[in-house]
């Protein structure tokens, strides 16, 4: 049997956690409050992505259960082989390496917003043409560019190297949050009373909650990055799960931070129709000053590196793990010779993230918020598979290889499955209050014929691996070793449930 490639391990445990709080708080935080709190309210807001935090800590049991017993990259993608099969686990892969390459591309063109905020006149040169609205300008292009190249090359040196810079990244965002909002809770020319009306008045409270509900497979996308990391812990698997709950937490604390910071300026229905480039932006420099100002974009820049950094990890390693699943071409599972990281993934990653800035961030925004659809799937595939190993009780064949005794956490991967199934409805049936624009359905249109396009072309030779094979490319043979006997493969043969 040919060779299979694995990932040092590296990355240490705080570097883990700063992966999963970096990636799920990204440009996010610091960028949307005065939208979300139009569409919901100040309460409404936190409450909703309370309620969130507390559904995808839900979702987290589950890939904490996975995480312990296949510590493998590839995450969602190896979940849904597991749990499943081969098509599956395509389609799974499918989905989230889209997810993760999209929010890439947001985070680097938010740079480019962040400098056109403070730097219009630099910013806008060199105007070349318009898209859907947004202007697209020469500079902004070679900006967002130059970042992207630089975190290609900082992920192909190590994932050391980009674990240590998370870790740092993430202090310095912490920090620059809790400063801004001492700061502008605490001056005398703001007021909680701002906050009021707690909801939003154009639509019932329970509206405007489940509004910001439906966005928490993006507002914390990233917590899911750990089980792409998972094959390089130089620590035990074990505690995946804590790390991860302690990302979530720390991200509900930010965006409720950063809600406060921006409303108590001024009434927040005021900040939230006057529709600046960056309302929270504006309201700190019209409060603190130009030094609020620096302190808050130093977050923003913080939060954009995090999300870069994390998400170009983990796209590499989904495209890695897929590629040694035999779904994508074997250049993505070869490592550098030097690094010994997945060098090619991360340079696919940088050259799709590089066409972004072409298009404007209106485009952008389609392809995202549809990209929270294979979000959604993937968490409930790892659910899925997760309440499928667990079991409620040892009836006297449970197969230590693959099944556990755990009736809670079994009860709680299938509220995990039932979670996952709710924001799938609340962002694709219509009348919904978070269901997706026209653009985004035609986008995810787009990206399902493709993706059945590439499945059919790839499929003869996908199926003529036998699942044991592929279930030692995919998951190791330490974690998951087939006996090859009629009745396994009978057993697992794929198509089985």
């Amino acid at each position: 049997m040919e060779k299979r490639e694995t990932l040092d391990r590296t990355l240490k445990p705080h570097w883990v956690w700063a992966i999963a709080l970096g990636s799920s708080i990204g440009w996010g935080s610091f960028v949307m409050p005065a939208t979300w709190m139009g569409q919901a309210g100040p309460a409404g807001v936190i409450i909703g992505l309370g309620i969130g935090a507390l559904l995808m800590a839900i979702i987290a049991i589950s890939y904490g259960v996975l995480i312990r017993n296949f510590p493998v990259s590839g995450g969602e993608f190896a979940y849904a082989f597991l749990g499943l099969n081969r098509t599956h686990a395509f389609i799974s892969g499918w989905f989230l390496t889209l997810g993760y390459i999209c929010i890439v591309a947001l985070n680097a063109t938010a740079f480019a917003l962040m400098l056109k905020f403070i730097f219009p006149n630099f910013i806008q040169q060199g105007k070349l043409y318009e898209v859907a609205g947004w202007d697209v300008y020469l500079t902004e292009i070679l900006i967002v560019s130059t970042l992207i190249f630089l975190f290609a090359v900082m992920n192909i040196r190590g994932s050391s190297l980009s674990g240590r810079m998370q870790f740092i990244f993430c202090l310095l965002l912490i920090l620059a949050v809790v400063t801004v909002s001492t700061f502008m809770v605490g001056s005398p020319v703001t007021s909680l009373s701002n906050l009021s009306p707690a909801f939003s008045p154009n639509i019932s409270t329970l509206g405007a909650i489940l509004t910001i509900v439906a966005i928490a497979p993006f507002a914390y996308v990233g917590f899911d990055n750990v089980p792409q990391a998972a094959e390089e812990f130089n620590f035990s698997s074990k505690k995946a799960l804590t790390l991860i709950m302690l990302a979530i937490v720390f991200a509900w604390v930010i965006y409720a931070l950063m809600i406060v910071a921006t409303a108590v300026a001024t009434p927040w229905i005021e900040t939230s129709e006057a529709g600046q480039l960056w309302g929270t932006g504006t309201v700190v420099q019209e409060i603190l000053g130009t030094w609020g100002l620096i302190i808050l974009a130093i977050g923003l820049s913080m939060g954009i590196f995090t999300g870069l950094n994390g998400f170009m990890i983990s796209s590499s390693r989904v495209l890695f793990a897929m590629s040694r699943g035999k779904v994508l071409p074997s250049i993505f599972s070869r490592l550098h010779n030097k690094h010994h990281t997945p060098h090619w993934g991360i340079i696919f990653t940088a050259i799709i993230v590089l066409i972004a800035p072409f298009f404007g961030r209106n485009v952008l925004g389609w392809v995202v918020d549809m990209s929270s659809v294979g979000v959604s799937i993937a968490y409930f595939y790892t659910c899925f598979t997760a309440f499928k190993i667990l079991r409620w009780k040892d009836d006297g064949e449970i197969d230590s290889a693959r099944e556990i005794v755990a009736p809670a956490k079994k009860s709680i991967a299938m509220l995990g499955m039932i979670s996952s199934i709710g924001f799938l409805l609340l962002l694709l049936v219509p009348g919904s209050p978070a269901v997706l624009g026209k653009e985004s359905f035609i986008a995810l249109g787009v990206w399902i014929v493709v993706g059945l396009i590439f499945y059919l072309v790839k499929r003869k030779d996908l199926m003529s691996y036998k699942r044991k094979d592929l279930a030692y490319f995919i998951l190791g043979k330490d974690q998951f070793d087939l006996k090859d006997s009629k009745d396994e493969e009978k057993q697992f043969t794929d198509g089985a449930v």
